[in-house]
């Protein structure tokens, strides 16, 4: 327990010195056992936190002991009841992020690195001091591992509270990147004017490109992982023309499977050059994506980015993620065309 309480205490000196935290704002909780939370009290400041200011509440967010736990409590303890795999939450307001959505309402990172660990991070409405209603941020967690909310800050989770932290800083030079490349778009002395705020607004734009408009698609839903489902994947796949022209610029030939975890069933597909050539269930695969049916529905419903949920570990990747890297266009884009096979 001294030791959890050790690294909250260190995140919070790390956010101060990295400019993620002013003042009294922010709190941090992380998990402590099965029936139990550590959290920052109320009104203290999370540069120079002490032990006494590392509070222990049980589930309902009631305090163990003594002392007044943060007044964000009750959105912690949401948090942990809607995401199992959560172990610890870090709130707290980075300037140049709201400021970036106090205009907008989504934002996605320009560099390749950021879109795999951030993805499209978006927003949702917050109209009182302290979150109240927190169904509405447990619910956009569930699809990523941060989320902001609106006039108010952002919430990372994470599998420890440091991959919580870098979320949170990766935002935060992200968009100070667009602020400085809108700055030189519109010219250096012009601060950021009208059409810089154009461009800024233009980040909510996700990258890659989705099909395009004039692609054909489908009202049907399918089963998961259904015969009919896995026929339609290979078809659009191999009936692709940008697909077939990325696959063979970057000779993609590889097997990827993909793992339903409740069942463990398999089903892979073999490209040779961006083109399928064979589907079974070969579960010795190169690449194995592994997801519980959520994250699945999640991923053909277009509300989860396959790539990014990997490495938020709420999908599983076996295999070397720098070789499949390589193939990163052709994967976008088979990752789009399974958002036109949606599942009921």
């Amino acid at each position: 327990m001294q030791e959890l309480k050790n690294k909250i205490i260190e995140i919070g000196k790390l956010l101060w010195d990295k400019n993620l935290v002013t003042g009294f704002n922010g709190n941090i909780s992380a998990r402590a056992g099965t029936e139990a939370l550590l959290i920052t009290a109320t009104g203290t400041c999370l540069g120079f936190l002490t032990p006494k200011d590392v509070l222990t509440i049980n589930c309902a967010g009631e305090v163990i002991g003594a002392g007044k736990a943060s007044t964000e409590r009750l959105m912690h303890t949401a948090v942990y009841k809607g995401l199992p795999a959560a172990k610890c939450v870090i709130h707290t307001h980075p300037t140049y992020t709201n400021a970036f959505f106090l205009n907008n309402d989504c934002f996605t990172p320009k560099t390749f690195e950021a879109q795999f660990y951030l993805g499209q991070v978006k927003a949702i409405a917050q109209t009182t001091p302290s979150v109240t209603d927190p169904a509405p941020v447990v619910e956009a967690l569930k699809a990523n591992n941060i989320v902001v909310l609106k006039n108010h800050g952002v919430v990372a989770v994470g599998e420890d509270l440091f991959h919580a932290f870098v979320l949170i800083q990766e935002l935060e030079e992200q968009v100070k990147m667009d602020f400085v490349a809108a700055h030189y778009t519109a010219g250096p002395g012009f601060g950021f004017p009208r059409r810089a705020r154009k461009s800024l607004r233009s980040a909510g734009t996700p990258l890659p490109q989705p099909p395009a408009a004039n692609a054909p698609m489908q009202a049907k839903k399918y089963k998961l992982f259904s015969k009919e489902q896995i026929e339609e994947i290979v078809r659009l796949v191999n009936a692709d023309g940008q697909m077939q022209e990325l696959g063979g610029k970057t000779a993609m030939t590889m097997d990827l499977a993909v793992c339903l975890q409740e069942t463990g069933d398999i089903y892979s597909f073999k490209f040779e050059n961006g083109r399928i050539t064979k589907t079974g269930q070969d579960a010795q695969a190169e690449f194995l994506i592994t997801a519980n049916e959520a994250v699945w529905r999640a991923v053909f419903n277009r509300q989860i980015d396959p790539f990014v949920a990997t490495t938020q570990k709420k999908m599983d990747l076996r295999g070397d993620f720098a070789r499949i890297s390589k193939w990163y266009a052709p994967c976008s884009r088979i990752f789009q065309l399974w958002t036109q096979v949606p599942v009921e």
